[in-house]
């Protein structure tokens, strides 16, 4: 199983053959095994792993148990990736980095997307609003929600205004572009979730 845990490093270009290709850059790892979880112990199959070491005093007792344990440095960020129908020769301690995906790989990122606040219908649902005329009193508003007497309420899932962003987002079929093992660099073609420097959870996508 091919999978890390990394940050959005930003968005650049690179010239592949008589192209130019948009890419993200990634700082993936390295990571350290912490768990592998079975199906027979824990009912059902995943690996746990770490990212970003950290000092003792800056994390719980709990979190420090587990690192040491797994004979590794306390480690900030921990994560598990299912490996249902996939099989993974890491083992508990070992060290992870960009080097277990290759070129032309195929990835799924997932990250926390950007949080854009309240947002009416336009924006949020891409709803194309009301008459834009002159007396209009309805340019960007979500119009009738109502049932009338029967039902009398407003159902469960109404498109509404709300907030928008913050939400897991994953984006896939991403192809590795380039890999610099020596900086902990992947670069992937397209965008992916989130801001800079933004949490990215990265596994090769099936």
């Amino acid at each position: 199983m091919k999978a890390l845990i990394g940050r959005k490093i930003g968005m650049t270009t690179v010239m592949n053959q008589d192209e130019v290709v948009p890419v993200t850059v990634i700082e993936a790892g390295p990571c350290f095994v912490i768990e592998r979880k079975t199906r027979k112990k824990d009912g059902y199959e995943a690996i746990k792993i770490g990212f970003s070491e950290a000092k003792e005093n800056e994390l719980p007792k709990s979190v420090q148990g587990i690192c040491r344990k797994a004979g590794i440095s306390p480690m900030r960020l921990m994560r598990e990736f299912r490996m249902e129908g996939r099989e993974s020769q890491a083992e508990v301690g070992s060290r992870l980095d960009v080097t277990v995906f290759q070129l032309g790989d195929q990835l799924r990122v997932r990250g926390v997307s950007k949080g854009k606040g309240f947002q009416g219908v336009m924006k949020r649902h891409g709803m194309a609003g009301g008459m834009a005329s002159h007396g209009s009193m309805s340019h960007r508003r979500i119009g009738a929600i109502g049932c009338r007497t029967t039902p009398g309420k407003i159902f469960k899932g109404k498109r509404m205004p709300g907030h928008m962003g913050l939400e897991l987002v994953s984006s896939r079929g991403l192809k590795v572009i380039k890999i610099v093992p020596e900086r902990n660099l992947i670069l992937v073609k397209g965008s992916v979730p989130g801001a800079q420097g933004g949490l990215l959870l990265i596994e090769e996508d099936r």
